[in-house]
């Protein structure tokens, strides 16, 4: 299912835009003009054999330990694209949308997106855009929160 699709479904306000491709989630801060911090970047990792998706901020990267404590597993690994492309055949690859559930997928909420009010996230493509509601978005994908992110450098 679309993540548009699901929203709609859901009766959520969003807005949503275009924009010249990016292939990253910084890139996609800057063309929507709007700070790293409300860009809410998902990341699959596969725990034991597990995956799970990690939203968390454009300007982060993940912190391996905290997410290995989280979950309570010794090894943790990044999915190959091989893998996303399996696990989100509806999206370009690199434009996955937060919504672990549309993909069967755990979501993990780094806490440092709870700073704003909304999100912006890419749409599934990579030149579409939606921005939420934060409170929406928690809703609608019932994310466990906990710190896992640090801001780069």
């Amino acid at each position: 299912m679309k993540v548009v699709e699901y929203l709609d479904s859901k009766g959520v306000q969003y807005e949503m835009t275009q924009h010249r491709p990016t292939f990253t989630a910084q890139q996609m801060a800057a063309e929507e003009h709007v700070s790293g911090i409300n860009v809410a970047k998902p990341v699959v990792v596969k725990a034991d054999g597990t995956y799970h998706l990690c939203v968390l901020p454009a300007c982060c990267k993940i912190d391996m330990d905290a997410l290995k404590s989280e979950l309570g597993t010794d090894r943790i690994e990044l999915a190959n694209e091989e893998e996303l492309s399996r696990l989100f055949a509806d999206c370009s690859l690199g434009a996955e949308p937060p919504f672990g559930d549309l993909y069967s997928l755990d979501t993990l909420m780094d806490q440092t997106l709870e700073g704003d009010p909304y999100i912006v996230f890419q749409a599934g493509t990579h030149e579409s855009a939606i921005r939420m509601a934060l409170d929406d978005y928690k809703n609608l994908a019932k994310p466990r929160v906990f710190s896992f992110s640090y801001h780069m450098q």
